[in-house]
């Protein structure tokens, strides 16, 4: 006997976190989606009760059967595990790296700035976002352009009096790479990741270094 509904977990050839109804056509819906639609439709009550919460369930699959979207897996996965390195990494990240940059405010030499180039080992545009807003969220560097056509990041390091620092924000870069492609990417961009990184470009001249 064929079941009514199908989740994705029990059938891998869906999209994630998705369901299949089986009827006279068969039908796939977006449980994020629908979750989705249901908070809008419990705002606009103004009212949380279970009432309000399952009719605007059965809107908003109403509405997802009657104008289905086109099938789209932008490839996300969630790994519990990785979820919790990352996090744990990030917090980490940002502490130390908030320490550091309160002592460059508050010491006695100025500091040099520079725009680097870290060339980026998935080029799937779900990750590339991903890591750069990774990268954003730690003090001391900042995210100036994601080139898409090179998988590349341009960031800008506020320490770039020594190569050695130079290459510490590159293996920074890297590293939150691998976490968020472990904590999100699919088995190829893990597999991707997991082999060494590429070669740096060198420094073009509008790239350089600049007074901060």
């Amino acid at each position: 006997m064929k079941r009514l509904i199908t989740f994705s977990f029990r059938n891998k050839d869906l999209p994630p976190f998705s369901c299949e109804l089986r009827g006279s056509r068969r039908r796939v819906l977006d449980l994020p989606l629908l979750a989705w639609l249901t908070v809008i439709w419990v705002l606009l009550w103004s009212s949380l009760n279970w009432a309000n919460v399952l009719t605007g369930l059965v809107v908003a699959v109403a509405v997802c059967l009657a104008f289905p979207l086109p099938q789209v897996d932008l490839g996300l996965r969630l790994h519990p595990w990785g979820i919790l390195r990352l996090a744990g990494y990030l917090l980490y990240d940002m502490y130390t790296s908030g320490v550091r940059v309160t002592r460059q405010i508050f010491g006695d030499h100025p500091h040099r700035a520079a725009v680097i180039a870290v060339p980026l080992r998935c080029r799937s545009d779900l990750m590339l976002a991903a890591t750069a807003v990774a990268v954003s969220n730690v003090p001391g560097g900042s995210v100036v352009e994601v080139r898409r056509a090179t998988a590349t990041l341009f960031l800008h390091v506020l320490d770039a009096d020594r190569p050695a620092e130079l290459d510490k924000a590159r293996r920074t870069v890297r590293r939150l790479e691998e976490l968020t492609v472990r904590a999100f990417g699919t088995r190829d961009e893990i597999d991707r990741v997991a082999g060494p990184p590429p070669p740096h470009p060198g420094e073009r001249p509008g790239d350089q270094e600049e007074d901060a």
